[in-house]
């Protein structure tokens, strides 16, 4: 390690972030917990200065935790969110009341830490070990931030996996599982019966299981995990779900039979039956979390929420006429959700597809995923590559979109996603569709992200809430 450490107006949010980015990449995660621990241990436990609601689970994730998160603001507590990756910035990942936290307090309790860091990294190297990660890094960083604020309630989306994912070192006192479904197979299992193995490692004894509905071999799996451990558990489509939805304009209208009570007419401000179930998932984990799964919430605070939802780079429009919607599915379960709701809740006629996908996906499968949903309403796709070096290039996705059903005539291939975009944009011109064609970019979160950027999206966070009056 260097013989002096910078001083805190040496560093910038961005010279952090490049100094974290040097060590490993952004998909270098280790199958680990001890050094997490060891951090944890040497910063006094930053991660128990308050109680957790631990999200998982395959696909959501970030929107129930956000969805958790407005819920909990509204209810007047003071709500640290860790989630990941970040579309703009990495201040992003952790946000405080629903805002990304500052550049001065993510750079202040970065001096304050980073000689702790050095030495837990110390330590790793002399037992032959990896220094810690990128994601450790962050993950450490956020609990950190957590305690020195401090926060009320700490809201903690999985990285990957769950019994060895970094944020692992925290005792949920919720445990969220979404839908679990096939992705990160090399590291996580080749089926949704190991995946769910790896998933059910945050349920620990003194929480309280709150799943989405689960494939029956996951399902099984999970209600296994908390008998074992002793936690209660509930599970939508049999204690709670959604009762009804009526999509409109910019979102639809839900109503939600929770674990305590009956949420009528809720206005939520996202589209698709997957966010509205994402959204009876968060409910039913602030019940938990509030009142034990036995009290029924204010429904006021519940629509002081909704006013608030955001989830950037989930089926959100950048552009109109013609229409430029951004969706982060990665997966093909992801895929069809995002379809059925694209399909469902705006009126073009025609799309162009823009995709790039990174090459630890199962990409064969999300490109046969994305001609079976789009295979009447796409009238060409484009591959692409984000400038992430794990991006499968173009003209690679272009081979394989050929073997997935596209065809010849109506595939195109361009290296960057800002040629990729005018491409698509003159090819909708070109058949009349400004008015009423769209184009969809997909496939890969990094894809999306740099997509927003072109556009000047940022995530700003979520307005002030004020809780309505009158407990839960």
């Amino acid at each position: 390690m260097p013989d002096s450490m910078p001083s805190a107006d040496e560093f910038s949010v961005e010279s952090i972030y490049a100094e974290m980015l040097a060590r490993a990449p952004e998909s270098d995660m280790r199958p680990r917990l001890e050094p997490m621990q060891r951090a944890m241990d040497v910063l006094g436990e930053p991660q128990r200065t308050a109680p957790v609601i631990h999200v998982g689970g395959t696909n959501g994730k970030t929107s129930t935790a956000r969805m958790i998160e407005a819920g909990l603001l509204a209810h007047d507590l003071r709500v640290g969110r860790y989630s990941s990756p970040h579309m703009g910035k990495v201040t992003e990942r952790i946000a405080i009341d629903g805002k990304p936290v500052s550049d001065e307090a993510f750079v202040r309790i970065w001096d304050e830490i980073r000689p702790h860091i050095g030495f837990v990294d110390q330590e790793l190297v002399e037992q032959g070990e990896t220094p810690l990660t990128l994601f450790e890094l962050l993950t450490v960083l956020a609990f950190a931030i957590f305690a020195d604020e401090p926060v009320d309630v700490m809201v903690i989306e999985v990285g990957l996996g769950g019994s060895w994912d970094a944020t692992n070192v925290a005792d949920g006192a919720v445990q969220v599982i979404g839908p679990i479904s096939l992705d990160h197979t090399a590291m996580l299992g080749e089926t949704v019966e190991e995946i769910a193995e790896e998933k059910a490692g945050i349920i620990k004894p003194g929480g309280f299981l709150v799943s989405a509905a689960q494939e029956r071999d996951a399902a099984d799996v999970l209600l296994e995990a908390a008998q074992t451990v002793g936690v209660p558990f509930r599970f939508a489509g049999v204690e709670f779900g959604v009762e009804s939805r009526l999509p409109g304009v910019g979102g639809q209208q839900v109503t939600v039979q929770g674990l305590a009570g009956r949420y009528p007419e809720l206005m939520l401000p996202l589209l698709g039956a997957h966010q509205a179930e994402n959204f009876a998932l968060a409910v039913a984990a602030l019940e938990a979390f509030l009142g034990g799964g036995d009290r029924e919430l204010v429904v006021e605070n519940l629509r002081t929420a909704c006013e608030h939802i955001t989830s950037p780079g989930r089926l959100e429009t950048l552009r109109s006429a013609p229409a430029i919607i951004v969706d982060a599915a990665h997966n093909p379960a992801g895929i069809e959700a995002s379809a059925q709701a694209l399909k469902e809740s705006f009126g073009v006629t025609e799309l162009v597809l823009v995709v790039g996908i990174l090459q630890d996906k199962d990409v064969r499968s999300m490109l046969r995923e994305l001609f079976e949903q789009y295979s009447e309403l796409a009238s060409a796709v484009c591959l692409t590559a984000s400038t992430s070096p794990r991006a499968i290039p173009a003209a690679e996705l272009a081979e394989l979109a050929l073997d997935a059903g596209f065809q010849e005539e109506n595939v195109h291939s361009a290296e960057r996603l800002d040629e990729a975009i005018s491409w698509a944009v003159a090819r909708t011109d070109e058949h009349g569709a400004t008015e009423t064609g769209g184009i969809l970019v997909t496939g890969s979160i990094t894809v999306v992200a740099e997509a927003r950027a072109l556009f000047g999206a940022v995530d700003t966070g979520i307005p002030d809430t004020d809780a309505a009056e009158g407990g839960l």
